[in-house]
């Protein structure tokens, strides 16, 4: 069995363990104020490292818990991450992380979903403030300023909307780290979490490139992007190099292959993000012999990584209902994928309202 089939059945069964946990809630015995930062760290660069420390700098006695995309390996556009979760967790904690916790199946649920989970598990956290990267442009200043007045900002097809006060703040689309902020203020409010004066925007810095970091992955060749990582992440996507742990791009073909050619149409169509009209083009155009066949029988979607997506669904057949009960009951479990020391852990279960927490 390949490295990423044996992740993939292993994060499987995690998904219906997690499934069948119930939450067990607490009230916090810990006065300690608690950052969380949610940060897919594909790799951990310069700009997270900055907004890491911009946090830590500002909240000095708090705990800094990064909240790291897990479960199916798979980022929030559906393509597989450059490193297992377990790899993006120690170059955090080496960084200055305390505390890193497994975050939602991104690649396998629409945006609106993994949103939704992300701010439960801000609010099962008990946050008491949340650092996000924003990149300054025109209009955004006014958008910022209200969501830390805590009204309800929420993000419309070409606008920006204040629900509290009814305005159009914005007549345009915002870019995906700004809209991200957007997203997380509409998801926020639905769940009734009060988040006004808990954000810490942090302007995005310059000089780091992700294509140029994949593209140096790729080549393992290093020598144009040594200033825009920390040298822990460059050491471990190294030795990752060297062990043949990058997972960037490896996608379990057989499985993909194996769903789209044997599953019915109703088995397809009930398939979390699918709906009669894919299952139906799927069916009609099989058997495929290989992805680049199955990629053209998918239909274009909501965003331009649909396809993507889909391929991640595949990987990963889970049915809609399934996905519904996971997001109802998020976080049921609470999985610690890192640490600093006990004494951070210790003050961890303390703070959260969520006894069910486990070490990866």
């Amino acid at each position: 069995m390949s490295q990423i089939s044996s992740i993939l059945k292993r994060d499987m069964g995690l998904f219906y363990k997690d499934l069948q946990c119930k939450p067990e809630f607490s009230k916090d015995s810990c006065d300690i104020d608690l950052v969380a930062d949610f940060t897919e760290y594909n790799p951990l660069h310069n700009g997270h490292f900055h907004c890491m420390k911009t946090a830590r700098d500002a909240f000095p006695d708090s705990l800094f818990v990064a909240i790291v995309p897990g479960l199916f390996e798979r980022s929030g556009r559906g393509i597989p991450y450059i490193l297992p979760r377990e790899l993006r967790a120690e170059i955090a904690i080496s960084v200055g992380a305390d505390i890193v916790v497994e975050g939602p199946p991104m690649g396998i649920m629409g945006s609106g979903q993994y949103s939704l989970c992300l701010c439960k598990m801000f609010k099962s956290l008990n946050t008491s403030h949340i650092p996000r990267g924003y990149k300054k442009v025109e209009g955004i200043d006014e958008i910022l300023k209200r969501i830390n007045m805590g009204h309800h900002i929420a993000p419309r097809p070409y606008k920006i909307v204040d629900k509290t006060t009814g305005e159009i703040l914005l007549k345009d689309k915002l870019e995906e780290d700004n809209y991200v902020i957007t997203s997380f203020a509409n998801s926020l409010s639905k769940i009734g979490f009060d988040y006004t004066d808990k954000f810490l925007f942090v302007e995005r810095i310059g000089g780091v490139s992700g294509t140029l970091i994949r593209q140096s992955i790729i080549e393992d060749n290093f020598s144009n992007v040594f200033d825009m990582m920390p040298q822990k992440t460059i050491d471990v996507l190294k030795d990752a190099i060297k062990n043949d742990l990058i997972i960037y791009g490896v996608r379990d073909e057989d499985t993909i292959l194996d769903t789209a050619n044997n599953f019915t149409f109703e088995q397809l169509s009930n398939l979390n993000l699918f709906n009669e009209k894919l299952a139906k083009n799927i069916v009609d155009n099989r058997p495929f012999n290989d992805i680049d066949e199955l990629k053209k029988s998918i239909l274009y979607g909501f965003s331009s990584h649909y396809k993507e997506r889909i391929l991640s669904i595949l990987e990963n057949p889970i049915e809609k209902s399934r996905i519904s009960e996971y997001i109802d009951g998020y976080p049921s479990n609470i999985r610690v994928l890192g640490y600093q020391n006990e004494e951070c852990l210790e003050k961890f279960k303390q703070k959260i309202n969520n006894e069910n927490v486990s070490l990866f």
